[in-house]
């Protein structure tokens, strides 16, 4: 099979190199000349471009097709027009199609991006790595991001305050913009030059093109920008931002027989302010008072079973809106598999659910905080003309207390203390922006620490230094960053995070690290260092390294996986440059990987090799396919010894079809199977997504996964002063369907329903323990026990070792089945632009049904036959104030 996959791999790369051309290319920069208004009225925003004032300046246009031919002529061509004021940017393109009744207007929510659109990138810090995006589609639905890093993160969380039109004509469809002044960054010479690019989407061909050219294999986005002159006089606006919110919440839920916090039903009325503040035109302050950090969307559904934490992307607005500068990620890779969501911040520790729960007693009922207020919190970020990217955010959230009844008497303990975040970022650009340095600083502080909450840090420190260099035209580049953490706190918070699953000092047989009970402090480092290619021609790589030492503990205010990890990592690309018959675009990579930890144990080799195509007829499907010689886990005994093994191979497929049609379709599939069938997984979801009319899509995506493995972890149990590592064969399978529906009214009154039934079920059989933890055949690292050694009574198994009529130890039934629905209904309304009121019914059903049962019937019973959902009401008005 590898034979195989390599031949075809290679007939690939022969075929498209046979084709290359030289791609080199010296593209000259364009130029807008764009005018003052002065005495002139200003357009009115209404779409139609008879304005007397658009006469002021020449069109631009000659766009140029970017994909999927780049550097032919596009379909139908594109013009604009800019001129300003003293507080606006205006901006007209006619968009020329000769079937104007094709203009495809499918309506979505801001940032949607369907149908036919035309965009507007303005680089008005001149930095050539950031810049402003405005985009509008010929249904009039805005679209807005702050691009970063060269292109490299589009932010759709920042929503400006602008105004858009649209309109269709005989010659295609036109836009106007009004864009204030307020909304952009930039310096206050007297004879100013900003970027400039425009994108047009031409839907029936999935074409875009641009005004100003960007060759395929040129990297980055900004930096290729043309220009736009003629911008006189600009006098930098203050942003001054109030938004006052109110929020009503009503919940019910299944009535609990005897306890008291449990009645049925809740009801709740908040406030609070939310304020920017424009120190500087470059600089804004966010301010909020009260603030209403609960998010509208739910976390989809997810169990782990191999102990570690589960990663969920931020949602809260205040955190997401311009994250982009607070982002320190510690080993990202073109690679992958180098834990690439660990962070020195990760916004979700703030406002957490509290950590500690109070012991009670048989009778007790216990009222236990779901999460943590916010009391206030601050964010001072922007940056400045001299390439100062700046960014502090501090926040305090409040001590947290559960309450517990015992026959009407009532005590407070306390499940999360006072606690002050503090997260610091600063960034300079400099060679023309081909050149970057910079560094981060957090700090976490808790007060009045608790016995029951002796196993928190105290205080919680990290930083970290990262750097890029690029040169050759941005093709080359080298970049990485250092590390370090320290955590104080009491002997048996430092020693719980010793033992934590991140670390495992305790584990067995590891030389280089020990349990230590007096320690009251810990400090750790990690890094990553990277060599790159990425432009000019077909070929493409990146190799580097990154290392984690056993002592680096980023999770307090941040994410980190494991620690005690080195690895290298290779990526080579090949991607073409030119449709042709078959394809649009093809690319191939090649991967390895190679993990040691600190003690020099060569844990991991991995080699991949994968390609993705996109098709003449706008499918997309990928392939992949992974093999494993080498494989051994520090942390699937949970503390016992280093454990081997068995060789893996593995693979993923996807299929897309044209996602521009009414109906489409995808599936994806992978797996992986040990060589010796000590494990086996499989996992698919396939669905569908349908938009019968531009307000209406609907979509529905069913999974099913199956997890075999006959080494799954159970318990560590200690047996006359030996540990006995028990495992089981587990049968595991997981049945999920998100089920989608958006309808769009218009660009500012939207309903979007989500729902999502999701089980997962393990079976536990053929108890085990570990014998021989690094022996090459399966079968002599363990030892099974058989029927006449273990029993069953009441939900607790009994382990007869010696079959002497006495049970040696016992354990609980490890078998589950985790059951879960969750959905949210939102309404939103954008009554005027930026003041919005939300409308939301969220449900929750989580509970435990029996393993016995098959998934569908157990699924049925307890989602839609069981308890009382908890339901969530909410009611959200926000009003801007815009000075």
């Amino acid at each position: 099979m590898k034979s195989n996959l390599l031949i075809i791999c290679a007939v690939f790369a022969i075929h498209f190199s046979l084709s290359a051309q030289d791609t080199t290319t010296v593209v000259p920069k364009k130029i807008y000349n764009t005018k003052a208004l002065n005495l002139e009225k200003p357009p009115v925003i209404d779409g139609l471009l008879n304005d007397p004032s658009w006469n002021l300046v020449e069109w631009g246009g000659d766009y140029i097709e970017f994909q999927p031919d780049e550097n032919t002529s596009p379909t139908f061509q594109t013009k604009f027009k800019i001129v300003y004021d003293d507080k606006n940017l205006y901006v007209a393109f006619k968009c020329y199609d000769a079937e104007p009744e094709k203009i495809e207007q499918r309506l979505s929510r801001r940032d949607g991006f369907s149908g036919d659109w035309i965009e507007i990138n303005i680089d008005s810090y001149f930095d050539k790595r950031t810049a402003f995006s405005f985009t509008v589609t010929a249904a009039g639905v805005k679209g807005d991001e702050f691009i970063s890093n060269n292109g490299n993160n589009f932010d759709e969380s920042w929503n400006p305050i602008w105004y858009t039109r649209t309109n269709i004509d005989e010659e295609g469809w036109t836009a106007e913009m009004r864009i204030p002044l307020s909304q952009l960054k930039f310096g206050n010479e007297k004879n100013q030059v900003w970027g400039l690019q425009s994108t047009r989407r031409f839907f029936r061909e999935e074409e875009r093109s641009l005004w100003q050219r960007k060759p395929i294999d040129t990297p980055g986005w900004v930096s290729e920008f043309g220009e736009m002159h003629g911008l006189i006089n600009l006098k930098p606006q203050k942003q001054l931002e109030i938004q006052p919110y109110t929020v009503a919440k009503f919940e019910t839920f299944e009535a609990e027989d005897g306890n008291p916090f449990r009645d049925g039903n809740n009801a709740d009325v908040t406030g609070g302010l939310d304020a920017k503040i424009g120190i500087t035109n470059d600089l804004t302050l966010d301010l909020t008072i009260n603030p209403d950090f609960g998010q509208v969307d739910a976390d989809p559904s997810r169990i782990a079973l191999d102990g570690f934490q589960i990663f969920f992307q931020e949602r809260r607005p205040f955190f997401v809106e311009n994250n982009n500068i607070f982002d320190f990620n510690v080993s990202r890779s073109e690679a992958g598999n180098t834990f690439g969501a660990d962070n020195i911040f990760y916004s979700r520790r703030i406002g957490r659910s509290p950590q500690g729960f109070p012991d009670t007693n048989d009778g007790e009922y216990v009222d236990q905080p779901d999460n943590t207020p916010i009391l206030g919190a601050a964010k001072f970020s922007g940056k400045t003309k001299d390439g100062w990217s700046i960014g502090v955010l501090e926040s305090i959230t409040a001590k947290r207390h559960a309450t517990i009844d015992s026959n009407g008497d009532r005590r407070r303990e306390v499940v999360e203390p006072l606690t002050n975040y503090m997260v610091g970022r600063l960034q300079k650009d400099m060679n023309d922006g081909d050149t970057y340095i910079g560094g981060m600083f957090t700090a976490t502080n808790r007060e009045d620490l608790t016995d029951e909450l002796d196993f928190l840090h105290k205080s919680a420190y990290t930083g970290g230094f990262d750097f890029k260099h690029q040169w050759n035209d941005r093709d080359w580049y080298i970049g990485g960053n250092l590390v370090w953490s320290h955590v104080k706190g009491s002997e048996e918070a430092i020693e719980s995070t010793q033992r934590s699953i991140t670390h495992l000092f305790q584990r067995v047989g590891a030389d280089h690290v020990e349990v230590d009970t007096t320690r009251t402090s810990m400090s750790g480092s990690g890094g990553n260092i990277q060599l790159g290619k990425v432009g000019d021609g077909h070929w493409k790589f990146e190799t580097g390294a990154t290392w984690r030492s056993p002592e680096l503990e980023l999770n307090d205010i941040g994410f980190q996986r494991q620690a005690d990890d080195m690895r290298h990592y290779t990526w080579i690309g090949y991607q073409t440059l030119k449709p042709d018959s078959t394809f649009r675009r093809v690319g191939i990579n090649y991967n390895h990987w190679s993990v040691w930890d600190f003690d020099g144990n060569h844990n991991q080799l991995q080699f991949n090799t994968n390609s993705w195509q996109n098709w003449k007829n706008n499918w997309f499907t990928n392939i992949g396919f992974n093999y494993r010689p080498i494989l051994y886990s520090n942390f699937a005994l949970r503390g016992g010894p280093r454990l081997r093994q068995s060789q893996e191979f593995s693979f993923w497929n996807s299929i897309n079809t044209d996602s521009r049609k009414k109906l489409r379709f995808s599936a994806f599939h992978n797996g992986a199977k040990a060589f010796d069938d000590s494990s086996a997984y499989y996992s698919i979801e396939a669905g569908f997504s349908y938009q019968p009319t531009n307000a209406l899509r609907i979509s529905a995506f069913p999974s099913y996964r199956i997890n075999n493995d006959k080494l799954q972890f159970i318990d560590n149990i200690d047996v006359d002063g030996t540990t006995r590592y028990l495992n089981g064969k587990i049968e595991q399978r997981t049945l999920s369907m998100s089920f989608r529906l958006n309808y769009t009214i218009n660009p500012n009154l939207t309903i979007q329903y989500w729902g999502q039934p999701f089980i997962s079920r393990g079976r536990y059989s053929e108890f085990k323990h570990v014998i021989d933890p690094m022996a090459k055949e399966f079968d002599d690292r363990i030892n099974l026990y058989d029927d006449n050694q273990i029993s069953i009574v009441d939900g607790e198994y009994f382990v007869d070792e010696d079959m002497n009529g006495t049970s040696d130890f016992s354990f609980g039934d490890p078998d589950f089945s985790f059951i879960q629905f969750r959905s949210n209904l939102v309404i939103r309304w954008e009554y005027i632009p930026g003041s919005e009121i939300f409308l939301v019914w969220s449900q929750d059903i989580s509970q435990s049904g029996d393993p016995s049962e098959g998934l569908l019937r157990s699924l049925g019973d307890n989602v839609f036959g069981g308890e009382k959902p908890m339901n969530i009401f909410l009611l959200k008005a926000t009003y801007r104030f815009v000075f």
